[in-house]
């Protein structure tokens, strides 16, 4: 047992750890130690002695008295170091060590043995084995324990920082905030604590570098336009990569999103019978119109297969493979694809000579997040989820998808495979309603400045009379004295939002007929059926494409049905 000098008393508080509800700015979490000593006396002497460095350190001091308890803080807490006594009854520190180490969350916590005995290299050998990171030997030098707690604290908050940092950076897109966490909780409980920690450190790099460098390109052609003497020329193309990459931003949040709905068992499907064939060589034609197959040798058989699915997910899922294939096939490679029929099944075949799936890699492919060997140049790109929403898609289509490869250098081939349903016809689509010739004033509630005015310009240019207002109060004054035939309201507006914004307007007699379509981030069928429950006529999820906005528009104001 421990015997050491009593010293100042434990910190009165502690600082609070981040939880799940969102937070405006993360604070950095304490370290915390625990000590774990069967004697009361010794006990409270080392947690006094660790208390004196506490606040000079930054870390929290948590006791436990058997080998039983610690396991309980093991449990609730995750921990800088452990201090264990060697020496207890029942459960001694050995196999308190061991069972701390069983389990995965805590297996990489370092222990600090301590004993009265000087231990033989026998005791040493088991003490390492069972995850021993040093000894200490009582009487406990004051000087000696500081230094080495020191250490572990160090490590315990640069860590801490680490993920603070990347909090920091997924909070810059408030539609990812609480996607990435949902995603590192679903990881979390999937893998084991080693390559959990190392897939999340990859996609944050990974998501940083993905999300920089649009945003880079677009801000160059911002400036760009705004210079004196830059060119009509210049000044298009400069609006052709903002806008390119503007999408390839939205497609990034929309992979993201749809993975987490598709993990959670959120995404509902709109099935009707249709052509795979067909829809292959939609995708297919999209993909040589934009130039992506450009350097690429491109061959196609198309028999064909008639499914029942929601083609806006299969196309997500072709999309997917195809994009899987250039981005793995160096230019000049072959892609083909085949779409037919085998037994029950509808099947598609994506084949390309890329550089192939090493056969370690191949049983993972389909995991999140997973991705061929890395590189600082990041020429493939991408975040590593494609693959595994293609998955989840086809499962949820009632098929499944195999990948198959030789290994490096040797190609690869994906092949999905759906239930095959009777040759049909789908259902022709309605004829799309037109906004009446003399078009409607428009009220606009949106708190994001920018947002605000971009839109308003945008529906100018289009010939409506806009109203502006950064807040609900406003906009219902403004509903009240201008009586604009639709508004469009932001969900998420400071003091009241776009939900009591509807409701209100919905009440109140004389603005209880303005067509109302809600603005949010957020797209699940629950947000959309709250949206509908306040009074709203239609839900678009930012960020809005001005074909559709408009579209939704002369729906809205020529009475179409939703």
């Amino acid at each position: 047992m421990t015997a050491l000098p009593t010293t100042a008393a434990l910190p009165a508080a502690q600082r609070s750890a981040l939880t799940d509800r969102p937070d405006p700015v993360p604070t950095l979490q304490k370290p915390k130690i625990l000590v774990v000593n069967d004697d009361a006396a010794s006990l409270f002497a080392l947690t006094s002695l660790l208390a004196q460095w506490a606040d000079q350190e930054g870390y929290e001091v948590l006791p436990a008295s058997c080998g039983q308890d610690a396991l309980r803080q093991v449990l609730r807490h995750d921990f800088a170091v452990i201090l264990l006594d060697v020496n207890m009854p029942g459960m001694d520190g050995f196999e308190t060590a061991e069972a701390i180490h069983q389990r995965a969350r805590s297996a990489n916590i370092p222990i600090i043995f301590i004993t009265a005995y000087l231990a033989d290299e026998l005791d040493r050998l088991k003490a390492y084995q069972r995850g021993a990171v040093d000894f200490l030997f009582t009487p406990v030098i004051p000087q000696v324990l500081h230094a080495k707690i020191a250490v572990f604290v160090a490590l315990a908050m640069k860590n801490e920082a680490l993920r603070l940092q990347a909090r920091q950076l997924s909070l810059r897109t408030t539609a990812l905030t609480g996607t990435n966490k949902r995603l590192t909780r679903e990881i979390e409980e999937r893998k084991t604590a080693e390559r959990q920690n190392h897939a999340k450190d990859e996609f944050l790099a990974m998501l940083g570098h993905e999300l920089r460098n649009p945003l880079s390109a677009i801000s160059s052609a911002a400036t760009l336009i705004g210079l004196p003497g830059v060119s009509p020329e210049g000044a298009a193309r400069a609006r052709q990569i903002i806008q390119r990459q503007s999408q390839h931003l939205g497609r990034i949040v929309d992979d993201l999103l749809d993975l987490s709905r598709a993990m959670s068992g959120k995404i509902l499907l709109n099935r009707a019978p249709l052509d795979l064939a067909a829809l292959v060589a939609a995708c297919l034609e999209t993909c040589r119109a934009t130039g992506r197959a450009a350097g690429y040798t491109l061959h196609q058989q198309l028999e064909p297969a008639w499914v029942d699915g929601d083609a806006t997910r299969l196309e997500q899922i072709v999309s997917n493979l195809l994009d899987n294939a250039l981005k793995y096939t160096p230019p000049g490679g072959r892609i083909a694809v085949r779409t037919g029929s085998e037994g029950g099944d509808a099947v598609l075949t994506v084949y390309d000579s890329g550089v192939g799936i090493a056969p370690e890699l191949l049983p993972q492919v389909f995991d999140v997040f997973v991705q061929g060997a890395s590189t600082l140049d990041r020429a493939q790109g991408g975040l590593g989820i494609g693959l595994s929403l293609v998955r989840r898609l086809a499962e949820l289509h009632g098929g499944h998808v195999q990948a198959d490869s030789d290994g490096d250098g040797a190609g690869s081939t994906f092949t999905l495979r759906l239930p095959r349903v009777a040759h049909g016809e789908p259902a022709a689509p309605a004829p799309e309603a037109l906004a009446p010739a003399g078009k409607p004033m428009v009220l606009l509630i949106e708190d994001n400045d920018d947002g605000r005015e971009m839109m308003a310009m945008m529906l100018s240019c289009y010939g409506y009379a806009v109203q502006q207002a950064a807040e609900g109060g406003l906009g219902l004054q403004l509903a009240a004295r201008c009586q604009p035939g639709l508004a469009l309201i932001d969900i998420g507006l400071p003091a009241m939002d776009g939900y009591e914004v509807a409701r209100r307007l919905r009440a109140d007699p004389a603005t209880r007929d303005i067509k109302l379509v809600a603005l949010t981030g957020y797209g699940q069928a629950e947000d959309r059926q709250r949206v509908l429950d306040a009074g709203f006529d239609r839900h678009l999820v930012k960020p809005v494409d001005v074909e559709h906005l408009l579209q939704v528009i002369g729906h809205c104001m020529g009475q179409a049905v939703d």
